[in-house]
């Protein structure tokens, strides 16, 4: 008798996990007071307006930019910080694409450097190296909502005059605890000189699309208002020097939205990570690494919980083979990102090849030799989205279950 779901055994669970979005009545009212007010987006709506600063706030952040996603927000960092045409920004390739998308329509050229090993962050261990006379900034990735070492970051930036642009997109409520905040909790996206987040429909606080900056910054900031806002200034007038903006505006259906999320978001990120810590520990008791937290991360915001695949664990079964039977014993699970070098959009696009042609220097983007990032994304990472951390103590009991269930039965996965 097979005893793996994927063999035709019963699964461990059959229900679903926590729905996600979560609303109510709340977020209905909300809308429809913007709908009565009549004013749906700058310069006379006001949801905008309190939501950058709320978030603002929530983040430790003198000022904020709302715009419409956070592909949009991290151009505007770049176009703030003035990197453009000739310059190179430094970055992981275990990131969305957007990250690097953003990098290329300011009209710079990604250079990417390894990610560690176990946090799956940036490894700054790389970035020296990496640097040449055209490097501008650099962006470190929160990824799955965990901080990268931003004390190493800002440390190598402080030293060679650059920009650090903080991609938040997946780490709503993070929170860093360094040298470079005194040993106090900050919230990521302000100890650069700019942050940007997402909220992108999967995202632990989202409007469907969406995105802010924000930044300490006063400067960056006014030159980031005037970009999104057509060349305009906070009082209307025109920015001095006259500045070519775009519009990258909010609406207020969207800041409405949001900010009746955020009431629910201080409980969820305690939520999550009472369960990330219980799921991991229970896991580790199984052999089963999960990606590793730096002591300095006062709060990890688990946008997603990454499990640290072994094959020798599981009787030699790949990864996919693993995948496989842990969705089929009812646990939602997936792989993640392939390797941003990788993506034949680099060599294709007509912009990213006239980038890349009129820059001082040959950047091979193709040519990347970065072993850790392939093994993580072509063997290792296990990604279990957020909403699954919403659930109750039952819920995680069932993960482990599975995943217990599928060690136990290893060779049954490796043969079906």
């Amino acid at each position: 008798m097979p005893t793996l779901a994927l063999n035709g055994g019963s699964p461990v669970r059959s229900r679903s996990f926590s729905a996600w979005p979560v609303w109510d009545d709340d977020e209905v009212t909300a809308i429809a007071e913007v709908v009565r007010s009549g004013h749906w987006g700058l310069p006379r709506g006001r949801q905008v307006g309190a939501l950058e600063g709320e978030f603002a706030r929530f983040h430790d952040a003198s000022f904020g930019v709302a715009v419409p996603s956070g592909t949009a927000a991290l151009e505007l960092a770049l176009r703030a910080c003035e990197v453009g045409l000739g310059d190179e920004v430094i970055t992981s390739p275990y990131t969305f694409i957007a990250t690097v998308s953003s990098i290329f329509h300011a009209g710079a050229v990604p250079v990417f450097v390894e990610i560690d090993p176990l946090t799956f962050n940036l490894d700054p261990d790389g970035i020296e190296s990496a640097l040449s006379p055209y490097t501008k900034a650099i962006m470190p990735v929160h990824i799955a909502g965990c901080p990268a070492d931003l004390d190493a970051v800002l440390a190598i930036a402080q030293r060679h005059n650059l920009h650090v642009i903080e991609d938040a997109s997946q780490a709503h409520g993070a929170r860093w605890r360094g040298q470079s905040t005194d040993g106090e909790p900050r919230g990521v996206g302000a100890i650069g000189q700019c942050g940007t987040f997402s909220f992108q429909s999967t995202k632990n606080l989202n409007c469907g699309e969406g995105g802010l900056l924000l930044t300490n910054d006063e400067r960056l900031f006014e030159r980031a208002f005037a970009h999104h806002y057509v060349g305009g200034r906070r009082d209307g007038s025109r920015s001095e020097p006259p500045l070519l903006g775009t519009n990258l505006r909010m609406t207020e259906f969207q800041a409405a939205l949001l900010r009746s999320q955020m009431r629910r978001l201080p409980g969820q990120i305690a939520l999550r990570e009472a369960n990330a810590t219980f799921l991991a520990d229970e896991l580790r008791k199984l052999g089963v690494e999960s990606q590793r937290r730096d002591s300095r991360v006062a709060t990890h915001a688990w946008h997603l919980f990454i499990m640290r695949y072994q094959a020798d664990l599981f009787a030699g079964a790949s990864r996919e083979q693993f995948l496989r039977a842990l969705r089929a014993e009812g646990i939602p699970c997936s792989s993640g990102y392939t390797p941003l070098w990788r993506d034949e959009v680099w060599q294709h696009d007509e912009h990213v090849r006239r980038v890349l042609a009129r820059h001082p220097r040959r950047v091979d983007l193709a040519g990347c030799n970065l072993p850790v990032c392939e093994r993580v994304c072509r063997e290792e990472a296990v990604w279990l989205t957020q909403n699954l951390l919403l659930g109750d103590r039952h819920d995680m009991n069932d993960i482990v279950a599975a995943v217990a269930k599928l060690r136990a039965h290893a060779d049954e996965i490796k043969h079906s």
